[in-house]
């Protein structure tokens, strides 16, 4: 039998299913919300639930997004002669936080991992593949940086970017 009401404890559950948030983070977090006088565990359910109905995939790169096309892909000063590839959006923020990078991206998705039982399959290495075509038809030189993770996953998705 819980101490806990039902409902605090699946509050508890679902901020310990958060990466990097553990058992104590997570009670910490919901008895935040708990105590907070200002409705704020309402301003997050519905910041979440406005973010589940709204945000989707760029169709050019898969980057997040609002629109059909991302703020970067439709951007008419982004030069369109080069393509970061990157495993995740949150590798694009990265990218775009350093202020260095004024080309465009495609978001893989994830890495191949054999021992996660991600194949190629799993990953958008076909829309890739449509994304450098159309990105060729625009530009005489296309320059691909492959911006994966240096582990062993990032490495042999690299390499298949490679032989791609």
């Amino acid at each position: 039998m819980s101490i806990l009401p039902k409902s605090v404890e699946k509050v508890i559950d679902e901020f310990g299913r958060l990466p990097g948030v553990g058992p104590k983070s997570a009670s910490r977090m919901a008895y935040h919300y708990l105590r907070s006088p200002n409705k704020d565990a309402s301003n997050l359910a519905n910041a979440l639930l406005e973010m589940d109905e709204n945000v989707q995939n760029c169709q050019k790169c898969f980057n997040v997004t609002d629109k059909d096309e991302c703020g970067i892909c439709s951007s008419p000063i982004r030069k369109k002669d080069r393509i970061c590839i990157v495993e995740e959006p949150l590798d694009v923020v990265a990218f775009e936080n350093s202020g260095v990078y004024d080309g465009v991206y495609f978001v893989l998705g994830g890495v191949i991992s054999p021992a996660d039982g991600i194949t190629s399959e799993e990953l958008r290495f076909k829309e890739l593949r449509g994304r450098v075509k159309e990105l060729l038809g625009e530009n005489e030189n296309l320059e691909i940086i492959i911006a994966t993770n240096p582990n062993l996953e990032g490495e042999a998705t690299a390499s298949y970017i490679y032989d791609l």
